[in-house]
């Protein structure tokens, strides 16, 4: 039988009681590459049908964390930034996604200013996911039509986040509306 969104969130659940920190997230990335796997689930949630932008699959209300469903029907690059005092996991179920790691060089003791660079870019492809940690600095591209499956450890509109301009050298932190797939 294949493993459903349900399993998934029940499994999310008990792996982040035993280890929130990074082994384990770890392992919710493992659970959602198999997710990712299941034909029924990724036609049913990010097929042609599913409804553009972000979606709201499931929220745990003792934990907080997020499963979202982001459906893409234009071509995106996004800018550098970070999900706060949480993590993200995303998890490719249609076409795929360019992620770009950048490490921060400044020491950050300069309000409003933060230097960084690329470290490392990939490419994700169905069925793989990639997690960043608290405040990991990214930023992701796509083609038109991509899909892909978001786990937060919280809901982020409710904290500040930031946002990076490597060419200005400059970052804001702000709390914003979660990502919709529109710079």
């Amino acid at each position: 039988m294949a493993y459903t969104l349900k399993e998934f969130a029940a499994d999310c659940g008990d792996i982040l009681k035993t280890d929130s920190g990074p082994m384990g997230r770890d392992a919710v990335r493992k659970k959602l590459q198999d997710l990712l796997m299941n034909d029924d689930f990724v036609a049913a949630t990010c097929g042609p049908n599913a409804s553009g932008g972000a979606n709201l699959l499931y929220e745990d209300s003792e934990l907080g964390f997020q499963i979202l469903a982001h459906i893409m029907d234009r071509d995106y690059v996004g800018g550098p930034h970070d999900h706060g005092d949480s993590w993200a996991i995303y998890g490719q179920a249609v076409k795929h996604t360019e992620m770009t790691e950048w490490k921060r060089t400044d020491d950050g003791s300069v309000a409003g200013k933060a230097t960084i660079e690329r470290a490392k870019t990939y490419r994700m492809e169905r069925g793989q996911a990639g997690i960043f940690q608290d405040r990991a600095i990214h930023s992701i591209a796509y083609p038109a039509g991509a899909r892909f499956i978001r786990v937060t450890g919280v809901n982020l509109e409710n904290i500040a986040r930031g946002r990076y301009n490597h060419e200005a050298g400059t970052m804001v932190i702000e709390k914003r509306p979660n990502f919709r797939g529109v710079a």
